[in-house]
């Protein structure tokens, strides 16, 4: 299983030591950016699947490219 956990800065180093300290857990840190993408990734699968599942409406390409 994996999880992202958000810390805050000054008890990073104790969190890591000690879910390093655990045989049974690997533990990496990610940047900021990094876990800003996976939420991104994550809620847009989410979105997919209510659209699949008729329960959201799909963007247009229209759509898609007025967002940026």
């Amino acid at each position: 299983m994996k999880i992202l956990v958000d810390i805050r800065d000054n008890k990073a180093d104790f969190v890591m030591e000690l879910l390093n300290s655990l045989s049974f857990v690997k533990a990496h840190r990610i940047t900021d950016e990094k876990a800003q993408l996976l939420e991104e990734i994550k809620e847009a699968v989410e979105n997919v699947k209510l659209v699949k599942q008729g329960k959201q409406k799909a963007k247009t390409l229209n759509e898609l490219l007025n967002e940026f």
